[in-house]
């Protein structure tokens, strides 16, 4: 288990999948986490009441990655709170919109890379904020190594994380900070809508014989943010059981 013990994180979209379950690993591991979330106030509440519970501070506070005045708001709250930011796991997720390209609209494209612009700025402002020595992670999808009829957009808006993120870890790394991604494969959570044989053919296709679970993905992070991992930048991980 990573030790976190006066690690200050902020993990975004952490009310409920994958980011609830980030959330509650890195309290388990003694950090200090600031949740964020759009709606859902009283799932986010019940996330900080969870991490309470391990022993650990925690706070929600209602931001969207979207705005960017809502990103500079939500560090300069966590400074002011906790006197210092160290871990930032860019988490936040919108509507992933499949469509052929032919059929995409401006609006279902710019619903997606309204978030990938937001993920660059917050990974701008975890730049400037960040304590030596930090940690970045954000989450793209295993989807970036297929590609994927429909995909191309989704793909797309998750690919130019994984670059932006190449990219800082070479402009930041002198202070020791290092930035990551992780790319999950498909993974059991409330928003993943699938039939039994779409779910069996996944389960069949993956070596490890399941579907991923949110504390598959909250265990990656752990260790990345860890000291343990202080040798690991500018890498996507692939979470994916070894579907892809």
């Amino acid at each position: 288990m990573a030790q976190l013990n006066g690690k200050v994180a902020i993990v975004t979209g952490a009310s409920r999948g994958i980011g609830r379950a980030i959330a509650q690993r890195l309290g388990q591991d003694g950090a200090t986490v600031v949740i964020t979330y759009i709606k859902g106030a009283s799932q986010a509440a019940d996330v900080v009441t969870a991490i309470q519970g391990m022993g650990s501070e925690a706070i929600a506070v209602q931001s969207d990655v979207r705005q960017l005045a809502d990103i500079h708001k939500l560090f300069e709250q966590t400074v002011q709170r906790f006197g210092k930011v160290d871990i930032l796991v860019n988490n936040a997720a919108g509507i992933n919109i499949f469509k052929p390209t032919a059929e995409m609209t401006v609006e279902e494209y710019n619903s997606m890379f309204d978030l990938t612009r937001g993920v660059y700025f917050t990974l701008q402002e975890a730049a400037q904020r960040l304590n030596d020595n930090g940690r970045i992670v954000s989450i793209s999808t295993g989807g970036t190594d297929m590609s994927m009829a429909a995909g191309g957009a989704y793909a797309g808006s998750k690919a130019a994380i994984e670059q932006f993120s190449m990219a800082l870890a070479k402009e930041i790394g002198a202070r020791g900070i290092t930035v990551n991604t992780v790319s999950p494969g498909v993974t059991q959570t409330d928003g993943l809508v699938l039939s039994k044989e779409q779910t069996e053919m996944l389960v069949a296709q993956t070596p490890l014989g399941r579907l991923g679970q949110p504390e598959d993905i909250a265990s990656t992070i752990a260790w990345l943010v860890s000291d343990d991992a202080a040798w690991i930048t500018g890498q996507r991980i692939r979470a994916t059981g070894g579907i892809v």
